[in-house]
């Protein structure tokens, strides 16, 4: 088991990054559970709706809430997010390699969120690839005992890190 984060310094650049390791994570042949996030833009300027899709294959979840075009507020829809929670949960179960999580964000630093499944995957042995901002890397660092890895934020960097994977469990079930 290995867990590793990685921090991106561009706006909305983090989600296409992790969608893109997550799509050749499962190309090579890895058990992949976990959500990476897509944002569409809407019309009219208006803050993007931000779409969590389950690994390996979905459903898609839309976790943001439409709050008007003055609202300031967190858009995140609380109730979609558990639902994509449970939904990446219960595809864990049926076991995984690598678990990605698109973000640590502010719920998973109050104990929410993606947390219990974190906990569950790495209690399983399995690999954990995290998102986060500098904002929520402190809640990490607390909530990892400082264990997580971190990742630069490059596609070869975190396709490394993957690739470890394989070449650990060969390891492992060479000396079974």
């Amino acid at each position: 088991m290995r867990l590793a984060y990685t921090m991106t310094d561009g706006k909305r650049a983090l989600d296409p990054l992790l969608h893109g390791a997550a799509r050749r994570a499962i190309t090579a042949g890895l058990r992949v559970a976990g959500v990476v996030q897509v944002n569409h833009d809407r019309p009219g300027g208006e803050r993007c709706d931000m779409d969590a899709i389950v690994l390996p294959d979905g459903p898609t979840v839309r976790i943001s809430q439409s709050l008007g075009p003055a609202a300031r507020g967190c858009r995140l829809d609380p109730e979609a997010l558990e639902t994509a929670v449970a939904a990446a949960e219960a595809a864990l179960a049926r076991g995984a390699d690598l678990l990605i999580v698109n973000k640590f964000g502010k719920h998973e630093a109050a104990g929410r969120g993606f947390r219990p499944v974190i906990a569950r995957a790495l209690e399983a042995g399995t690999d954990v690839l995290v998102g986060v901002n500098p904002m929520n890397r402190a809640a990490l660092d607390a909530f990892t005992d400082g264990a997580a890895e971190a990742v630069p934020p490059e596609d070869a960097a975190l396709d490394a890190w993957i690739a470890a994977h394989r070449s650990d469990r060969r390891r492992v079930d060479a000396s079974v």
